[in-house]
């Protein structure tokens, strides 16, 4: 090859030498990448030495060919050491990454059982490090309460009047509308169907039965974890990326007992209510469906309620 190319064979007795010189700058680099596109195929593979001590300059497009071209030899498991480079020109080599795309990686065959006890065994790890932050967290909540109980003048009501009425007070409308139409759904449907059969009057005790008993608080706790754990997720995650939560750390306030625990306390209060709330809006519903739908009085659906509670 003639020897003003940037990069040329010097010699294939043995070990194959490349002699790199001139700017490897990106002035250069369409020259530079078509005297490495001629190499020889065969060259990678074989174990090969690039001189580089004839380079001038070297910038971040030609350290970036030279990682391709050490890819490559990598790729089909070589090795190309490199010589000649000056200490700063090696810095710069070491600090690109050799190029992924240059760099075959080796296949192996994994039998299909032995992948599946893979992927089982990462899902019982990852199941065993989130219980263990879940045990974490009721640790450090309980710990948090017992400091507390030993001393209630530090229970900060500001905080926990705040968020019972975010909790409480503001999810007063959306829980009274969705347990009042289930439960004009489940009246509606029951006189639908217990009609047929004569049993009207059963319809007040599978209203009552499922709302106060069953479903109901299930519902509102669905909605509740839907509406305010959601918020709270939300909140304590990017309070942890704005760092306020090292903020608090660092003025020696413990996070749990400033962002979680009145949270905690607020929906401990708040759920028993807003349950209590739904079952009543539900058994109104139920009551309205039976009056204008079924044909039956306010008072016989309270008296026949009675008897199925």
């Amino acid at each position: 090859m003639d020897a003003g190319v940037p990069l040329r064979i010097a010699e294939t007795s043995g070990r194959w030498r490349l002699v790199a010189t001139g700017a490897w700058t990106a002035a250069n680099v369409a020259a530079i990448d078509a005297a490495i596109a001629a190499l020889p195929v065969a060259s990678a593979f074989h174990p090969a030495t690039l001189d580089a001590s004839g380079v001038g300059q070297l910038d971040t497009f030609g350290a970036c060919l030279i990682a391709r071209l050490r890819g490559r030899w990598q790729g089909h498991g070589q090795r190309l050491e490199i010589e000649g480079l000056g200490d700063r020109h090696r810095a710069l080599v070491d600090a690109v990454p050799m190029p992924s795309g240059d760099v075959v990686a080796a296949r192996r065959f994994v039998p299909p059982m032995a992948a599946w006890v893979a992927d089982v065994g990462r899902a019982v790890e990852d199941i065993g490090r989130d219980l263990v932050q879940q045990l974490h967290v009721l640790g450090a909540v309980v710990s948090a309460l017992g400091q507390l109980m030993r001393h209630p003048q530090s229970f900060r009501a500001t905080s926990f009047v705040h968020h019972l009425d975010r909790v409480g007070w503001q999810a007063v409308p959306i829980v009274l509308l969705i347990t009042v139409l289930i439960g004009s759904i489940i009246a509606q449907q029951g006189f639908f169907h217990f009609r047929k059969f004569g049993a009207d009057a059963y319809v007040v005790d599978m209203v009552g039965i499922l709302m106060l008993r069953e479903i109901g608080v299930l519902i509102v706790a669905i909605m509740v974890a839907g509406r305010s754990g959601s918020a709270y997720t939300a909140e304590l995650g990017s309070m942890k990326m704005r760092e306020e939560i090292d903020a608090l750390r660092t003025m020696g306030l413990d996070p749990v007992d400033v962002l979680v625990l009145p949270r905690i306390l607020a929906l401990l209060v708040a759920l028993p209510l807003l349950a209590f709330l739904g079952a009543i809006s539900s058994l109104l519903g139920g009551a309205l469906v039976a009056w204008t739908y079924g044909g039956m009085s306010p008072e016989i659906f309270i008296a026949r309620l009675k008897e199925a509670i």
